[in-house]
């Protein structure tokens, strides 16, 4: 059977980075349940903010916690009324001295729990779950992503066997690990039961150069070229700048004449002269 891995897993430390940023290993059951707590706690709290990702940070006593939203003015509420309440509410439940940070995503459609999120709000009102996923797929796509996969997996249309459906659109390619693959899963809550909703996202690969970017480098070792006059009367046609490959190229002067020259001009006048 397949041996599936969390795309996000595999790139820690590498283009990834921990959502939980602390590392007291004593008290790291401890810890790691209060986060869970908290996460948990949020995301009640905010149900329809479009929270994509929780950050928590520990130094001591204090406590940051990082929100990830698409939609920052239900988090902040009116003259950031709703922030400090949750705020207030961190540090009864925690104890500790909290800051609350909240971040912006500017591109929601490139997110996968977002887009995950918009498909389960969908799939609670009862529309179609293949509709659903075509119109998700083509919005990710528009706002360019490299790919997308869309799984769901339950009652589907109410049937009484439960199966899975799979669309994908473009590359996917969760085992390179240059690759930046985001994973993002929800639950739907429906009459029918609940309804699971996996999404993977390409957006791009790091460590390489795009056409885009090549056809720029091309372009400025163009302009750089230098043409060198050799002793030996040829051509050295140069170009080249640092990160790029210097090339070269020789063009050879054509060999002169062995004949004398100036008896050329001569013989071609006794020619032309008319006979007396």
């Amino acid at each position: 059977m397949g041996q599936k891995v969390p795309p996000l897993s595999t790139r820690l430390g590498y283009i990834q980075e921990w959502d939980s940023r602390w590392f007291p290993l004593r008290q790291a059951p401890k810890l790691l349940k209060e986060d869970i707590e908290i996460r948990r706690l949020i995301m009640q709290r905010f149900p329809y903010a479009s929270v994509s990702k929780i950050a928590i940070e520990r130094a001591g006593n204090f406590l940051r916690v990082i929100l990830h939203t698409a939609r920052p003015g239900m988090v902040i509420g009116r003259r950031g009324a709703d922030i400090e309440n949750l705020k207030i509410f961190l540090e009864e439940r925690t104890g500790r001295k909290t800051f609350v940070n909240v971040l912006e995503i500017k591109n929601p459609e490139l997110d996968a729990v977002l887009v995950a999120q918009s498909i389960a709000f969908q799939l609670e009102r009862r529309v179609h779950h293949r509709r659903a996923m075509k119109r998700a797929i083509e919005r990710t796509m528009a706002a360019g992503a490299g790919g997308i996969k869309v799984m769901v997996s339950g009652r589907l249309g109410g049937a009484e066997i439960a199966r899975f459906e799979c669309l994908k659109e473009g590359r996917v390619p969760t085992s390179t690990f240059r690759a930046d693959v985001v994973y993002g899963a929800i639950e739907a809550h429906t009459v029918m039961g609940k309804i699971g909703v996996k999404v993977w996202i390409f957006k791009k690969e790091y460590f390489t150069k795009s056409r885009e970017e090549l056809v720029e480098e091309l372009r400025k070792a163009k302009s750089q070229e230098t043409v060198t006059l050799q002793p030996d009367g040829s051509q050295r046609v140069s170009s080249g700048e640092p990160g790029i490959l210097k090339t070269e190229t020789k063009i050879q002067a054509a060999p002169a004449s062995t004949e004398n020259l100036s008896t050329v001009p001569k013989e071609i006048k006794k020619h032309q002269e008319p006979e007396q």
